[in-house]
Formats: structure tokens, C-alpha cells, sequence
């Protein structure tokens, strides 16, 4: 593939990737938490469930009950928790906290799956760590949209190394659009019974709805995960620290949030974190999608 499109094509799907918790942020004016997140999955899960409609799907409901716990850490886990984080915290925050995820992916696999990694993979965990510190002032007083942030992370994290082991044995897209699906029925039932739901009817909220369902959702998916079959998936992996950078750009430009220098410092550090984790070794090792839950 040719170099110059490859770099297209990450700088879209990372940019809308992390442009999201920004606009997210500007759509929490018009529509309560759950209840944009649910809409916004579960038309983007309609949409690509129409697309796969023609590949091969699942036979066994085993299969579709991994896929459904796929979607709940996936989409439900990690969304709920992203959007009513934004509630109390920046989206710059909100973003670099998010994307911790694959410094967890190397201590969850390694305590739960028996997963080995190499030195500079765990230096990279403990600078992201020193990173999210920085970012966070120094402080231990966390607001509950840090904690939520946070435990956004941790679902991701583990949603990861759920695909990882159960991924080979379901067609990618179908597996992307069921899993996003379920996740956004979950966000769409509790949006309606365990928030007070909120849905001011505009021309903004309808278009923001759109924007989060269709680019951010549908064609960022889409064009990720054309990226991740067309080279080696470590590799293309390491440039999800573009994401909040973009995060923290578009919180800049579109809600006027202050870049301090904690939060400057703190996210070169995690960039530099998830970039080691993603370093590629020079001979074969076990690793967490070498694991196998079965």
C-alpha cells in the first residue's frame, strides 16, 4: 500500500477517533450521556450490520453470546463511562486517560493470561503511568470523571484481549458491527431507565448524532480496520497515540479548554508509553493473542 495513502488514512481515523470526546462534549448540551451514546452505536451497529449482511455469520450461539460480551466491555463499557466522564472532566483528559488502554493490555495479559513481555514494553507501562500522574496535577483527588475515564481504559483493555482470543474464529467486520450493535442497545436501555433521559430536538443535536454515528463510528471503524489488514497490526496499533493528541487539539479548538503544561508533559510521556508497548520485537514472543481463554 502506498506509503502517502497509509498515512491518510491513519491521520482520518485517528483524528475522528479523537475529535469524538469533543464533540461528544458539545452533544452532552443537548442529549444525556447514555442515552447519545446508545443512539449514536446503535444506528452506527444498524448501518454496518447492514453492510456484513452478506458475510459469513456466527452458527453457534456460543459465538454470539463472546460477541455480546465483546460488545458490553467494548462498546457499552468504554462509551458509557467516556461520555458521562465529560460530565466533570475535560475531553482532553478524558481522551488521554482513555487511551492508557494498551499500557493495561500488557499488565492485564500478564497476570490474567500468563502473557510475556520484553523490557521496553514495560518501561513503556511505567512511563505511561508517570504520564497519566503528570496529566492528572500531581494529585490523588480525583473527580468521579476521572475514575470514570479511567475505568474506560480498563474495559478497553480488556475488550482487547477478549478479540485477541476469540476474534480469529469471527469474520472481522461481522464481529465489529454485531458487538457495536449490542453494546449500543445496552447504552440505549439505560439511557431510558437508569438517567433521566434528555433529548433537545435541533438541527445540532441531530447533526452531532450523525457525525458520532456515521464518521466517527461506521467510516473511523471502517477505515481502521482496513488499515489493520493491510499491514502488520502491531505496527499500525502504535499509532493510536495520534488519538489524544487529537483528543486534546479539538478540546482546544472546539470548547476553548486550557492545554496546561501537566497535561502537555503527561500526554508526550503516555504517547511515548503506548509507543514502546507497540514496539515490535526482533524475534517471535508470546503474547496475549497468543493466549487462549478457551
Amino acid at each position: 500500500m502506498n506509503r502517502w495513502l497509509f498515512g491518510v488514512l491513519v491521520l482520518i481515523t485517528t483524528s475522528l477517533m479523537g475529535s469524538s470526546f469533543a464533540i461528544g462534549k458539545i452533544g452532552l448540551q443537548y442529549v444525556s450521556p447514555l442515552l447519545l451514546v446508545g443512539i449514536r452505536f446503535t444506528l452506527a451497529g444498524v448501518l454496518m450490520a447492514l453492510f456484513v449482511v452478506k458475510r459469513n455469520h456466527p452458527r453457534s450461539l456460543w459465538v454470539w453470546l463472546k460477541i455480546g460480551t465483546i460488545g458490553l466491555f467494548q462498546t457499552a463499557g468504554v462509551m458509557g463511562c467516556i461520555f458521562i466522564s465529560l460530565r466533570t472532566i475535560a475531553a482532553s483528559e478524558s481522551s488521554i486517560l482513555t487511551f492508557m488502554n494498551p499500557l493495561l493490555v500488557v499488565i492485564f495479559g500478564t497476570i490474567f493470561m500468563g502473557a510475556r513481555y520484553r523490557l521496553v514494553q514495560w518501561s513503556g507501562v511505567i512511563l505511561g503511568f508517570v504520564g497519566a500522574f503528570i496529566t492528572l496535577g500531581f494529585h490523588l483527588h480525583f473527580r468521579s470523571g476521572t475514575w470514570l475515564a479511567f475505568l474506560s481504559a480498563v474495559s478497553w483493555a480488556i475488550a482487547t484481549l477478549l478479540v485477541k482470543n476469540w476474534g480469529k474464529q469471527i469474520d472481522t467486520w461481522v464481529l465489529t458491527a454485531y458487538q457495536m450493535l449490542f453494546g449500543g442497545v445496552l447504552l440505549l436501555v439505560a439511557g431510558v431507565t437508569i438517567e433521566h433521559p434528555i433529548f433537545v430536538v435541533s438541527g445540532v443535536s441531530i447533526a452531532i448524532e450523525l457525525w458520532l454515528a456515521i464518521m466517527a463510528s461506521v467510516v473511523q471503524f471502517g477505515v481502521w480496520f482496513f488499515l489493520l489488514q493491510q499491514g502488520d497490526a502491531g505496527k499500525t496499533s502504535a499509532f493510536l497515540f495520534l488519538a489524544p493528541f487529537f483528543g486534546v487539539i479539538s478540546g482546544w479548538l472546539l470548547l476553548g479548554e486550557a492545554v496546561t503544561w501537566e497535561v502537555l508533559i503527561g500526554g508526550v510521556l503516555i504517547f511515548l508509553g503506548i509507543f514502546l508497548v507497540n514496539w515490535p520485537a526482533q524475534r517471535p514472543i508470546q503474547d496475549a493473542g497468543e493466549v487462549s481463554l478457551e
